[in-house]
């Protein structure tokens, strides 16, 4: 199985596409707009990505937060709000607020689950400072690094209620990045005992099934290279201190915060301890070049995927979703 989970070009497979994921092999997949029109159509698309491998526990992944971060949107899908939503009901009713966070995230998995989804890319446990970036901003669970916890864990447990995965990112945290990601490299100067906040929130979650690595230089670690592509970061920060064993993946390579051929890159992060290179785009020539650069899962990796996948549960009642909505609603009401 080839370490990294790559995106599609469109709303169905091509042939080429099919042919290349077939001898390729990769960990898993990831969805976006592009890929979606309806219900019908995106049951399809995964149901023929599982065909593709005979897996049955593929991870199919998406960004589906809530918010302005939702690939899959009204009128097809209900809209989710954002973590600012609870964070703003927290400062009011925090034990409303947990049950909120929980019956709103087991609503997006029934949602997900219904088209064969298995992973979304949720919660973000990055802790919220004056500072942060508006790549984050009204994404962020809050400022409280124990609050960020105890809705982030909400969150799993919501997912995995609903028949998903959830994955905790940035780890070690994006709370401090004044630039966004997505266009250029954040360094964050703060030192060891200021990260200690940014590092407690996945402390906390530190036994989550998934978690996704942020692009981010900090000078209290590793002055020379990013979180993403520093041993140092994952492996003394995110696997040692953080205490966290669950299934690591990249960030998008694609982003401007990295500079150097796709491949590379790859190869680069997988030998820096993240078990997967996540690449995002469907384009065939960055995926081949990937395919040919950065091998195949470790053992390790592969058990940490298979636990990771083991936590989904029976298939839900998608019936329920009604409920949970008018729950989540009446508890969001507390906040107005």
């Amino acid at each position: 199985m080839l370490a990294s989970i790559f995106g599609l070009s469109g709303p169905a497979l091509t042939p080429d596409e099919a042919a290349f994921f077939r001898d390729a092999d990769p960990a898993g997949y990831i969805l976006f707009k592009r890929n979606i029109v309806t219900r019908d159509q995106l049951r399809a698309l995964t149901d023929s990505l599982r065909a593709l491998h005979g897996r049955d526990d593929l991870p199919i992944l998406i960004d589906q937060e809530g918010g302005r971060v939702a690939r899959m949107q009204p009128p097809e899908w209900p809209a989710f709000p954002s973590g600012e939503a609870f964070d703003r009901l927290y400062a009011r009713a925090p034990m409303s607020a947990i049950e909120a966070a929980r019956v709103n995230a087991k609503a997006i998995a029934l949602t997900l689950c219904e088209v064969g989804i298995t992973v979304d890319c949720l919660p973000l446990l990055d802790v919220r400072v004056p500072e942060t970036h508006p790549a984050i901003g009204d994404r962020a669970l809050g400022s409280e690094p124990m609050q960020v916890a105890a809705l982030g864990r909400a969150v799993i447990e919501g997912l995995r209620a609903g028949g998903v995965v959830g994955v905790v990112k940035h780890m070690p945290g994006q709370g401090r990045a004044v630039v966004d990601s997505h266009h250029a490299l954040p360094v964050v100067s703060a030192d060891d005992a200021t990260l200690a906040a940014d590092l407690a929130p996945f402390q906390r979650l530190a036994d989550a099934p998934m978690g996704m690595t942020g692009h981010i230089i900090f000078e209290a670690w590793d002055a020379e290279r990013c979180a993403t592509l520093s041993p140092v970061v994952i492996g003394d920060i995110i696997r040692t201190r953080i205490g966290f064993d669950g299934f690591l993946m990249s960030d998008d390579l694609d982003m401007k915060a990295l500079n150097g051929a796709i491949g590379d890159l790859a190869a680069a992060s997988v030998a820096a301890g993240c078990d997967a290179a996540l690449n995002c785009w469907g384009r065939m020539e960055e995926m081949v070049a990937i395919a040919n650069q950065v091998g195949t899962l470790t053992t390790e990796g592969e058990g940490r995927l298979a636990r990771a996948m083991a936590t989904i549960g029976p298939m839900p009642d998608i019936a329920e979703m009604p409920a949970l909505l008018a729950k989540r609603d009446a508890l969001l009401q507390l906040a107005a």
